[in-house]
């Protein structure tokens, strides 16, 4: 079985009750723990419940989180 604990999150708002969620977790199991990285998209109900749509996750680690800054702030200089 698979516990998983989250270690920091950071949210982005955006339209009326969306949000980004950029989380820092672990996995945890018998054989071990693993750091992640997760990208969720959700949304916020009426009773301020989060629901998540959307999840992608990769390994902990400064080269791919440096990579993936870099794409964004690339396309981000794109924007107008």
């Amino acid at each position: 079985m698979v516990e998983f604990e989250t270690l920091e999150t950071k949210e982005v708002k955006f339209g009326t009750n969306k949000f980004l969620e950029v989380a820092r977790k672990k996995a945890k199991t018998p054989e071990g723990e693993n750091d992640f990285i997760s990208i969720s998209k959700g949304f916020v109900l009426p009773t301020g419940q989060k629901r998540f749509k959307n999840a992608l996750g990769f390994e902990a680690k400064k080269e791919i989180v440096n990579g993936l800054i870099e794409a964004l702030t690339a396309i981000n200089e794109s924007l107008e």
